[in-house]
């Protein structure tokens, strides 16, 4: 189970500059479909590094699938050393994404980005265009099966 309000509140109080895109992004835009997991893009800023490792401290977090006892070190130098972070926390897991195919970088994306309510605190979200191009370029199936309903939100069809 995932604690979507408790990760962001942390990555929040904690000033991380994120933006959340994929499955919590796009119910925030009024998809219905399910999601498991919180996914941000995260600016990659030495600061903001520190501060994203501040906020998870507590939170064992571990590389998503990777095997038991694999040596993981939750660390800024981590994070600059890497990009893409599928992790597991004791508050749920949390996809770390350093860029989106489809949407670029966390710079790249700002200025689209918009801001909404959702578990009771504004967050900035990728907007439902930038969505449908992350979607696009993912092409997965789960992601394809999506579009259709981010296209209609947008269209004001739903």
């Amino acid at each position: 189970m995932t604690f979507y309000d408790d990760l962001l509140a942390r990555l929040s109080d904690s000033d991380v500059e994120y933006i959340v895109v994929g499955g919590v992004a796009a119910t925030a835009h009024g998809s219905t479909r399910l999601t498991l997991d919180l996914d941000v893009l995260y600016s990659r800023t030495p600061e903001n590094l520190e501060r994203i490792v501040k906020a998870l401290h507590g939170l064992n977090p571990y590389l998503r699938g990777a095997p038991a006892g694999l040596p993981f070190r939750w660390d800024s130098r981590t994070l600059q050393s890497g990009l893409n972070f599928t992790l597991t926390t004791d508050r749920g897991d949390l996809d770390l994404l350093g860029v989106i195919a489809g949407v670029g970088s966390y710079s790249e994306a700002l200025a689209e980005s918009v801001e909404m309510d959702a578990f009771g605190r504004p967050l900035k979200c990728l907007s439902l265009e930038q969505l449908l191009r992350a979607k696009r370029a993912a092409g997965r199936p789960k992601d394809l099966e999506v579009i259709a309903e981010l296209e209609e939100i947008r269209d004001g069809e739903l």
